[in-house]
Parts: C-alpha cells; structure tokens; sequence
C-alpha cells in the first residue's frame, strides 16, 4: 500500500458549515435532554481552531438541527453553500450529528458532480464542551484535511467522513455504534487516510477528477423511494403494501447474504409485477460487508431473472440517495437502471463481468 504524509496546508481558507448534531449540543439543566446550541458555543470550546494558521470562516445552520430532520432539503441547503462559496475557499468542512451523516455523504457526493476540493463531514459522540468530548479533535483533524495540498491541488477532493482515526469516502460509509467514538466503517472499501502522529494519505484510493471541469452542483432529488428488508416469515400484505406505495419509483430491497431472497410464488409474482410497472428494485445485502452476487445461488438467480438489479456492494445509504438522486433528473426506469449498474462517483465496484 502506498502511504504519503503531507504538511502542505500554508494559507488554506476553510469554509466550517455547522449544521447542528451533538458536537456542539448542551444539556438542558431542567429536563437532561442534549439540545443543539449556536456555532459560537462551539467556537469558545476550540480555541485551538484560532492557533492552526489557516483562515476558517464560518456558516451556521438556523436554526441548528439534529441529524434526525436531516433530508433532500438540508442536502440541498449544503450544495448551494458550497456552490456559493465554492470559489473562495480550498476546502469546506461539515459538522453534523452522526445519525444521517453517512445519508448526506452520500447525497452530498453525488449532488457535487465535478468536485476538486475536500468536502469533509464530522462531528462527534459526546459535546464539545463535555471534558471526554471526541469533536475537538475530529475538529481540528477534517480542518487539517481539508486544508491539505499537494504541489498546489487539494489533496483530497472527494465527499468524506472523518471521524476518530480514520478519512472515509463519504459514500461507503456506515454509521456501526451509537457509543464508541470509532462510529463509521467503511467495510468494502479502505480508508483514505488513517490519523496518528502523522495523517498518512492512501493516494491511491483517492478519487481524482479526470478532467479539470467546472463544479456543476445538481440540486434535484425525488423521494419516491422506499427499503424494503426482508426477514423469515414475512406476509404478503407486508410486500404489497410497499410496493403498492402510489407514486413510488424504486425500492432498495435488502436482502439475506450475497443477495439471497425466498423463491416462494407470490413473492417472485410480486416483485416481477412491480417490475414490469416500472418500478426499480435495487439489490443490496443485509451484511455489514460483502456484495450482492446474483449468479451465486438459485434464489439470487431468480431474482435476477425477474428484472431485480443488482447493487453490487453499495451500502444501503448509497442505493437510496443515488436513486432520488438519479430519478430527480427525469430518467425513465431504464435510464436508472443502466445508472445504477456502473458507478458514478467510487461508491459502489462493479465486477468486470456484471450484467443487468
């Protein structure tokens, strides 16, 4: 594996976008509850951030939310923040709460189509003003990433996750524990940069725009999307009443294993059904890592004959917003399809064998 250090941060500007989430939360003395505050409570708790050198300017969410409210609207909140300031500064970090963070990855990487610069989510599992809090440093540590160069070129120019000790794309991730402070995994695709003593970068793994075009941020996303995840002993109504959702576009069926499902009649009669109306049904796998691989066993095979595609080793945050992303720019049910098979921004491999 090749492995870079890099110190190359002199006069980077960051644009810091507090969105809410528990970093900068307080307890509320009458009740116990977290409560989200304002960006300059946040600010009080850092000091360090005045001692980095770089020139971090900031926009705070109004008012703060937690990541729970997250959905298409705060996405596209975001994108016109860093399509507005896109010019002005080398790099943007996100705070936000830990629950949706992997969601707005996701949407993030593919509304921002053509991004050169570093757009890296944080935030934490304890509030920055709590002694034991982990957000100062995830602060402190996606700033020093998202100011890192590289011969004048950010040094990583992707949607990504920081958080504890290691540089996530964006849109690979899971959120794995509601406690530890190593909160995300990426299972089926490695870290960009593992943090110590040093930041050491895996440039290989990096995503590099080929060409040098002009940031195009896409703000269009359709909600008619639902998953669907199986489980033993399932009744009819439960399958009929989702893909009978009116206006609904495509499901996100989470299945058992490599793709697995049960070969039962009416469940095949169903999804066929569903199908021929032209409804898209996305197969990802239960599994925490792993991929989708239809040809594998009868069940998935059937699966595959019926029209169900395969999302390969998309992560199930990935299918969804790819798929309000994809559907929100007008494409039929093939066009989706045809989208959905290859990936558009890292976020899912695609063995050289696939076929729809």
């Amino acid at each position: 594996m090749t492995v870079h250090e890099n110190n190359q941060h002199e006069n980077a500007s960051i644009l810091l976008i507090y969105t809410g989430g528990t970093i900068g939360m307080m307890e509320n003395p009458e009740n116990g509850v977290l409560e989200p505050l304002n960006f300059q409570h946040l600010k009080d708790n850092v000091p360090e951030l005045k001692k980095m050198g770089y020139a971090v300017s900031s926009i705070q969410f109004e008012p703060p939310i937690d990541s729970s409210e997250m959905g298409p609207e705060n996405w596209q909140k975001l994108v016109r923040i860093i399509a507005g300031n896109y010019q002005q500064y080398d790099g943007f970090v996100i705070l936000h709460g830990t629950d949706t963070m992997s969601f707005t990855a996701s949407a993030l990487s593919f509304m921002l189509e053509n991004l050169g610069k570093p757009v890296i989510l944080t935030g934490s599992q304890l509030p920055i003003g709590i002694l034991r809090t982990d957000g100062k440093e995830n602060l402190i540590t996606a700033i020093e990433i998202a100011a890192a160069k590289e011969n004048g070129h950010p040094l990583v120019p992707e949607v990504c996750i920081f958080f504890e000790n290691n540089l996530l794309r964006g849109n690979r991730t899971n959120k794995v524990s509601a406690d530890n402070f190593n909160a995300f995994r990426s299972y089926n695709y490695p870290p960009l940069a593992h943090v110590g003593i040093h930041i050491k970068y895996d440039l290989p793994q990096i995503f590099h725009p080929i060409s040098d075009k002009p940031l195009n941020p896409h703000y269009s996303l359709d909600r008619n999307i639902a998953i669907l995840k199986l489980f033993p002993g399932m009744s009819p109504q439960v399958i009929e009443s989702i893909l009978n959702i009116p206006g609904l576009k495509g499901v996100v069926m989470e299945t058992y294993g490599s793709g697995n499902a049960p070969c039962e009649e009416w469940f095949l009669d169903m999804l066929k059904e569903a199908i021929d109306k032209g409804l898209v049904i996305v197969n990802v796998t239960q599994c925490i890592a792993g991929a989708v691989e239809m040809q594998r066993y009868e069940t998935g095979h059937k699966l595959l004959e019926i029209g169900v595609i395969s999302g390969y080793d998309s992560t199930t945050e990935s299918a969804v917003t790819k798929l309000m992303f994809l559907f929100g720019h007008g494409m039929s049910a093939e066009e989706v399809k045809e989208h959905m098979n290859y990936s558009l921004i890292g976020e899912i491999t695609v063995p050289e064998n696939a076929r729809l």
